[in-house]
């Protein structure tokens, strides 16, 4: 992203805010519900993760306008044992189930010292470092992780059975606040791809292979074939650890039977899992984030290697990329905004659209 981009081009973060709550509300979704979906959209593009932001709101509307995903669905607490929570999300919005998830875990690893939550019939809830730094900043490390709809094969294999599975882990930091981990098990994240689809760009050739198991660098292709795994077998071997978390251990949907945002019609299934780690438990809270100053601190003390200029630690790049477009406002590509029109009308906001 430019500075010398026209201030003119640029749109507030919070109008797109409320017009993308708008349309939450028109579906049926609480006003709560509906600015936290808002916001976890608007924050992926201020974070630079466009492939997560807005671009993402035609394929949630879609789901909630078939049904699939569900507006005014309430979580229901399944099993409630100490340290322990099984949460049914009931086809739910997934950033509402994810929020009530992270508050039971917090909760209970505030009591508990750890607090651990399976969750089963959500829907995708965008990024995961979104959830994270909510309990890294009430004191706790937290880890989260999702099934998704399948997209990779397993190794070796020719049939789609694996999805990306994201997962993150943020950890409670000093001066420098959350030190945030968010990562696919795939070489790339899907919506990359479909980002490249809808840009018509060219994507790099070992992001995925195409149906008959080539190399590719036409985004469609890569839709049709399979996304490669990161690292090899290391990326397909993590990503089945993190369906079975989320999936089996949960008693939702796993495998090729999880349908992701971008099917408008089949309830989803997906399935997360979360663990928060009270800090305090192990020693105090001050000491420790006096630690991970220290720690961040050693990590940039390094000389740097040509074309680089600084070291960054895990989440950083994505707190400097927010403050620069809270100040200046967003740019979204043509694509995301063509997609926001035409939610719009569909909806009968069009007076809602900042732009």
């Amino acid at each position: 992203m430019s500075n010398n981009t026209p201030k003119s081009d640029r749109i507030d973060p919070k109008a797109l805010i409320d017009f993308a709550k708008a349309v939450y509300c028109s579906m049926g979704a609480s006003d709560e519900d509906a600015y936290l979906a808002a916001d976890t959209l608007v924050q992926a593009d201020l974070w630079g993760h466009q492939s997560h932001g807005l671009l993402r709101l035609a394929w949630y509307y879609a789901r909630l306008q078939s049904g699939a995903m569900k507006a005014s669905a309430k979580s229901k607490l399944i099993v409630d044992a100490k340290g322990i929570a099984v949460l049914d999300g009931c086809d739910g919005i997934g950033q509402a189930v994810a929020k009530l998830a992270i508050q039971e875990s917090v909760s209970r690893a505030k009591e508990h010292g750890v607090g651990v939550v399976s969750v089963r019939n959500s829907n995708h809830f965008g990024t995961c470092m979104y959830f994270t730094r909510m309990g890294a900043t009430q004191g706790c490390i937290t880890i989260l992780m999702s099934n998704a709809g399948p997209n990779m094969a397993p190794w070796g294999g020719m049939k789609k059975k694996i999805g990306t599975n994201p997962w993150s882990i943020a950890v409670p930091g000093g001066k420098y606040g959350p030190i945030v981990m968010d990562m696919a098990n795939s070489g790339v994240a899907r919506g990359k791809i479909y980002l490249a689809q809808k840009r018509r760009q060219s994507i790099p050739s070992d992001w995925a292979i195409d149906s008959n198991g080539r190399p590719t660098t036409d985004p469609q292709s890569a839709i049709e074939g399979f996304i490669l795994p990161m690292a090899g077998h290391k990326g397909y071997v993590m990503g089945v650890m993190v369906d079975i978390l989320s999936g089996v251990l949960s008693g939702s949907s796993f495998l090729d039977k999880v349908h992701g945002p971008y099917d408008p019609i089949n309830p989803s299934g997906a399935g997360h899992f979360l663990v928060s780690l009270d800090v305090s438990a192990f020693q105090p809270l001050h000491e420790f984030e006096t630690r991970i100053d220290e720690y961040i601190r050693s990590l940039k003390d390094v000389p740097l290697a040509e074309g680089h200029k600084q070291i960054y630690y895990p989440g950083e790049m994505e707190k400097i990329a927010d403050a620069e477009n809270r100040n200046i406002g967003l740019l979204l590509p043509e694509d995301t905004l063509a997609s926001l029109k035409d939610v719009a009308t569909k909806s009968g906001l069009v007076s809602k659209l900042p732009f």
